[in-house]
């Protein structure tokens, strides 16, 4: 188990994991179609996606929370 401090982070990771492999295949899946060597392509595309998705969830992240919090009545 992790500590609760690490909490955003973990966050950042899993959706930026699960993000960016949707949007990967997505691209992969319109730009190379039903291949046989489309799992190949999508899982590089992943990787370089991620790489790029993970560290700004955490930046943008905290912009966004105060975003919605500006937008939504507090109870």
């Amino acid at each position: 188990m992790f500590p609760p401090r690490l909490a955003p982070i973990l966050f950042g990771f899993f959706l930026s994991c699960m993000m960016s492999c949707i949007i990967s295949g997505v691209a992969t899946l319109r730009t190379v179609g039903f291949v046989s060597t489309m799992p190949g392509f999508w899982l590089n595309a992943w990787l370089s996606s991620w790489v790029v998705a993970f560290p700004a969830v955490l930046v943008v992240g905290p912009f966004a929370r105060r975003i919605v919090a500006r937008l939504t009545r507090q109870p």
